[in-house]
């Protein structure tokens, strides 16, 4: 029987998210409705879940109550089989600061390192949506003795000044590490594209442990510091995360991963899950992806007070949702949502507990939660009034914050 390791996983949830604002106003963003019933974290954890990496902390820091919250409400382990997701508060262990960055989180907390006494340590971001088997890298990663692995993936070259770059040999182990740079390299025989780092990494645990204690230098940073440091070293190695392979998925879906750090970002992979035919399947029953469910009736659609007939197109209809009379196309309808007859609303991601009133038209929009639309409000319409009165994203996404009750 091939050889089990100690594995423990710590997910990385205490960033800012500012260019997630004004979603980020009052939560972190791994807390950030995802797919109308789920948050951006629940995409790492069900990876682990399903892996049954079954040790896992998360990190967190920034406005992390509803994360903190969820994570309780939702993610329980067998306590008996010593299973665990827990919560980590930034505790201040090395004084009074805040992490200075992902290495310098992992500093601070290598006290979870040592209780736990694992063989390996997988470092991942808690804001992407994919489907990955886990256990696939760490089989790579002690196949190829790596200090470090780092899954990567291939992404357009206009999208890659965002990303750490890649740059191997045919062995895969890694010759340069580009964090972020202007004019990043890209991969040999295609000039169109380059080799991105998704921010998820395998650990030896004694390489961790090593790299991330300050010496001469504080490494503060994974990506900046640590990524580079160990590359120089010769120990790092990438995993094609496209070779990944994940019970019941189909060819569409392998290598699908999105980093949604941007309203526009996260926009766009909400909308995928809503074509006809979707590259990546919610409805996958080998590889779920869990969340919270709450106690809420079914979705309803039905007609207005005055009769008013429905209509309802190419969209997610979360539990607990009621479309009374109005057009709903290509949306996504978060729990217990209202729409009141004749309202239109398309293109749109519509958070739990809003209520969009008679006659309204919302296109392109993005609601928060508990929002109260008035009855013939627009939205989408006119750039230079959503500039006025919300956000606006550079893509024309129009995001309404949380709580509001807007003017008639």
């Amino acid at each position: 029987m091939a050889y089990e390791p100690n594995v423990l996983v710590i997910v990385l949830a205490g960033g800012e998210g500012k260019r997630m604002l004004p979603l980020t106003n009052d939560r972190a963003k791994p807390a950030v409705p995802f797919g109308g019933t789920y948050r951006l974290i629940d995409f790492a954890l069900s990876n682990f879940a399903n892996a049954r990496y079954l040790k896992i902390v998360v990190l967190t820091q920034y406005k992390s109550h509803s994360l903190d919250r969820h994570i309780s409400q939702t993610w329980r382990f067998s306590t008996l089989l010593d299973n665990y997701v827990t919560p980590v508060p930034a505790q201040m262990r090395r004084g009074p600061q805040w992490f200075q960055g992902s290495a310098d989180a992992i500093y601070q907390n290598l006290n979870l390192i040592y209780d736990e006494r694992p063989d390996i340590v997988c470092v991942f971001g808690a804001d992407h949506i994919y489907r990955m088997d886990p256990r696939q890298m760490v089989a790579h990663h002690q196949e190829t003795d790596a200090g470090v692995t780092v899954a990567a993936i291939p992404v357009p070259e206009r999208e890659a000044l965002e990303f750490g770059v890649i740059e191997s040999d045919d062995d895969g182990r890694i010759l340069a590490f580009h964090e972020k740079v202007p004019d990043p390299p890209t991969m040999p025989g295609d000039d169109t594209r380059c080799l991105a780092s998704m921010g998820n990494y395998v650990f030896d645990t004694q390489t961790l442990i090593d790299v991330v204690t300050p010496r001469e230098n504080q490494y503060t940073d994974l990506g900046s510091h640590v990524i580079p440091a160990l590359t120089a070293q010769g120990v790092a190695h990438v995993y094609d995360f496209s070779t990944n392979v994940v019970p019941g998925q189909d060819e569409r879906e392998r290598g699908y991963w999105r980093d949604v750090g941007s309203i526009d970002s996260y926009y766009a992979a909400n909308m995928d899950l809503i074509a006809p035919v979707p590259v990546f399947n919610l409805y996958n029953e080998k590889w779920p992806v869990y969340t919270n469910r709450r106690a809420l009736p079914p979705a309803k659609v039905s007609r207005g007070a005055g009769g008013e007939p429905s209509y309802v197109d190419g969209s997610l209809l979360c539990q607990g949702s009621i479309v009374s009379g109005a057009h709903v196309e290509r949306s996504i309808i978060g729990p217990g949502a209202f729409i009141d007859h004749d309202a239109h609303v398309t293109e749109s991601i519509i958070f739990p507990g809003v209520h969009i009133g008679a006659g309204a038209r919302l296109h392109r929009a993005i609601i928060d939660k508990n929002v109260i639309i008035p009855e013939w409000y627009r939205i989408g319409f006119d750039a230079e009034v959503d500039a006025e009165r919300h956000s606006v994203s550079p893509e024309g996404i129009t995001v309404v914050e949380k709580d509001r009750r807007l003017a008639p």
